[in-house]
């Protein structure tokens, strides 16, 4: 998020300036700390600090493989519930394959399903309304898993491969992992060929046409035809 601000200079003229407002941690309520650690640890997450006090405070965090927000949690830092954090987002380029590292990690992740009515991928129960298997057709946003810590607390994957316009700023276009960048080649190559079929011919540009297209699929621009 960036926050707009206005400055007077000395001349007294207003200027406008922007500030970045980064979401970079979320707390977790948690009952035993040291468990919590050693699961989402357990995981592959990144230790990055743990600090503990004198006066009995103490602050964990560790952040997903990828993600630019960690998560906090430890001993007089919230008031809430253990347990109680519901509908944690995990954004994945390919959900199949993230469900098979977390299980190969130890949790319990939920089989792949999507939501036959809206919002069904909060229910608790979800019985009825989460239809199994991906989204027809792997619809960007649709396809969901969950799992819960030793707490309780629930986290949502959710399978992103094409960005909604104007969802993320067009010169971020990097990939943390070599893994998101070959999922958006096969998207690609899949793409391309369906090309190359319209112009009925081989495409000699194709490095260009890739580049294209993985660019708009990641900013939510419109892709090539």
């Amino acid at each position: 998020m960036v926050q707009e601000i206005r400055k007077n200079d000395h001349a007294g003229h207003t200027h406008v300036a922007k500030v970045d407002m980064k979401l970079e941690a979320v707390v977790i309520p948690v009952s035993d700390v040291d468990r919590a650690k050693g699961f989402y640890a357990g995981l592959g997450w990144r230790l990055d600090a743990d600090f503990a006090f004198d006066n009995g405070f103490r602050v964990v965090q560790l952040t997903p493989p990828g993600s630019a927000c960690s998560v906090q949690f430890g001993a007089n830092i919230t008031t809430a519930a253990p347990g109680s954090a519901n509908g944690l987002y995990l954004v994945v380029s390919d959900i199949a394959a993230a469900r098979s590292v977390l299980l190969e990690r130890g949790a319990a992740v939920s089989d792949v399903f999507h939501a036959a009515t809206p919002g069904a991928q909060f229910r608790l129960d979800g019985t009825r309304e989460q239809a199994d298997g991906p989204a027809p057709d792997r619809t960007s946003y649709a396809s969901f898993a969950n799992f819960s810590d030793p707490d309780g607390n629930r986290w949502l994957l959710q399978e992103i491969t094409q960005r909604l316009p104007g969802r993320i700023e067009p010169a971020e276009t990097s990939f943390s992992f070599a893994s998101d960048l070959a999922s958006a080649l096969r998207r690609a190559a899949v793409a391309h060929g369906q090309h190359e079929h319209r112009i009925g011919k081989a495409d000699s540009n194709w490095p260009d046409w890739y580049a294209q297209y993985i660019v708009a699929e990641r900013t939510g621009a419109e892709l090539p035809a």
